[in-house]
């Protein structure tokens, strides 16, 4: 797959990302009704749905009813086509690429409606963990069983992390855990530490500027952290792993 194709594609995909994190949580279709403005209802036209360009040109307003567009919906679009092309560059089978540009455009929508509504949609992990399947069995199936092996590895970590403190986890995360395990493998375990170490820094952060005991009642949700992890891990978890293993394990 060409770095640019993957670009685009990434940016395509990114703008069906935003529709997915709206209404997935709200339990719409994803296909139908077609893109709409929320204010005032009226169907998006085709060129105004160019991802990134269309807001740009519109000034990140309505075309019809000149209501404001969140930068929130060009920043995604622009994210997934970056991350897609990084995916590319830093892998070079066609199971590495498949497998990492598939987990970046699930961990986003994940990582939104998560700091949205404090949810992680299992119809979200479950597709992911069935395309994982998929596409590792495909494309690289003497690797499937270590990769069976880290998903029912990191989810059961979690799982144990959720039961001993469920107020600062939720099943959300084990599950997406173990998805992230399917598409990643060994390299889930260095996605997992900086998922709770840059999480156990927000929340020193949250205590620091808000007291201890306010910050403790503050409720902040896992699974951007998850994701943030994830990526960390498609891009650079291989070598950690490979660090880790030739330094300590030899």
């Amino acid at each position: 797959m060409q770095p640019a194709f993957a670009g685009v594609l990434g940016a395509i995909v990114g703008s069906f990302l935003n529709v997915v994190a709206y209404r997935l949580p709200r339990r719409e279709s994803l296909i139908t009704p077609a893109s709409h403005c929320p204010k005032c209802g009226v169907p998006v036209r085709p060129y105004d749905n160019i991802p990134v360009l269309s807001w740009l040109l519109l000034r990140g307003h309505c075309r019809s009813c000149k209501a404001r567009i969140s930068p929130r919906y060009p920043l995604v679009e622009a994210g997934a086509a970056l991350l897609c092309i990084g995916a590319v560059l830093t892998h070079e089978t066609a199971a590495g690429i498949a497998l990492s540009v598939a987990l970046v455009l699930l961990l986003i929508p994940a990582a939104l409606i998560d700091l949205e509504h404090r949810i992680i949609p299992n119809r979200l992990t479950a597709t992911g963990a069935v395309l994982a399947l998929v596409l590792g069995t495909a494309l690289d199936p003497s690797g499937e069983p270590a990769r069976l092996i880290a998903g029912a590895a990191a989810g059961g970590f979690l799982l144990i992390a959720a039961m001993a403190y469920p107020a600062g986890m939720g099943m959300g995360d084990v599950k997406l855990a173990g998805m992230m395990g399917l598409f990643l493998g060994a390299a889930v375990a260095p996605a997992l530490l900086i998922g709770l170490l840059s999480g156990i820094a927000y929340g020193a952060l949250i205590m620091a500027r808000t007291g201890v005991g306010a910050g403790r009642k503050t409720v902040i949700p896992f699974g951007p952290f998850l994701a943030l992890g994830g990526i960390v891990a498609v891009f650079a978890g291989q070598p950690i792993v490979h660090w880790y293993t030739s330094t300590f394990l030899h």
